[in-house]
């Protein structure tokens, strides 16, 4: 994620130059995006989200998977696929359940905001911590926890992750959408929304590692969140997409060098939910 340019900065819509911005770490950050799902879709067909050939109340063109879980949504310069509810609930509840098994705590009703020292807790699958950035000579925590998993360590923002060996389950998911996305991921980073108050901005998965055209999977458990998408340089060319429990979407073609996704804040939402986007750095040289 190149958090370097849109967490940090943000575009001058008049001049297109890069400005200095403190969005993700402003508390009264507040997206204007409304809501065309309203909160009360959660089918897990996907008929529902096509009309007239176009995705859900807006001028995309969109059509049936053949895998029947999910539809394809034509963008500019890219494409995605979304599927509500590919996993279902009882799985989606074992591995939700997995990511944040921590010893001597029971997840579902522990204060996590109150957590002073999380990064030493004894998570029993999952290595959680919560990195720092600094901005004008400050340090901010980052509004979120990661970890990271694969061959090589991954930098960002001037962050560096140094990768975990691969568990049976973040194998099993690779082994899953490898059905969808045709080919097998060589990392994963995991992020952990602790509530509606953790969020990450406007950003683009576009780093030099990634290669061109890098291709994302994106897979949600736990609380539904919004998912917002514009354009880079037009951003009244938009989408919203609810990520809810088990939900796979990725986004392929040109989108991460043309499109910026953010997750904002959800102030009311108070459980967590656990992100995991899947990527490859092997072919950080090959166009796919």
């Amino acid at each position: 994620m190149v958090l370097r340019v849109f967490d940090e900065r943000c575009l001058d819509k008049k001049c297109g130059k890069v400005r200095a911005c403190m969005d993700l770490f402003d508390d009264s950050f507040d997206d204007s995006f409304d809501d065309i799902f309203g909160g009360s879709v959660d089918d897990s067909s996907p008929e529902h989200l096509i009309m007239n050939g176009k995705f859900l109340h807006t001028d995309f063109d969109a059509h049936i998977h053949d895998d029947g879980k999910g539809v394809v949504i034509q963008v500019p310069y890219g494409r995605l696929y979304y599927a509500p509810h590919y996993f279902g609930k009882e799985r989606s509840d074992e591995l939700f359940d997995y990511f944040l098994a921590c010893d001597h705590i029971d997840h579902t009703q522990h204060e996590w905001r109150g957590e002073q020292s999380i990064d030493k807790l004894s998570f029993k699958h999952i290595k959680w911590r919560q990195d720092s950035i600094k901005m004008y000579g400050k340090t901010h925590l980052l509004p979120r926890l990661s970890a990271w998993y694969g061959d090589r360590p991954y930098t960002y923002s001037g962050i560096t992750l140094y990768p975990n060996a691969w568990t049976a389950e973040l194998s099993w998911l690779n082994d899953e959408l490898s059905k969808v996305c045709k080919r097998r991921f060589d990392s994963v980073l995991l992020n952990w929304y602790r509530d509606g108050a953790d969020h990450i901005s406007w950003h683009s998965d576009d780093e030099k590692e990634l290669g061109t055209n890098p291709l994302i999977a994106s897979v949600s458990f736990g609380a539904s969140r919004r998912f917002l998408l514009r354009l880079a340089r037009q951003h009244d060319v938009k989408l919203e997409i609810p990520l809810h429990h088990g939900s796979v979407l990725v986004m392929a073609g040109q989108l991460q060098h043309h499109w910026q996704h953010s997750v904002p804040k959800q102030t009311k939402i108070k459980q967590s939910r656990i992100n995991l986007t899947f990527r490859n750095l092997a072919f950080a040289n090959t166009k796919h």
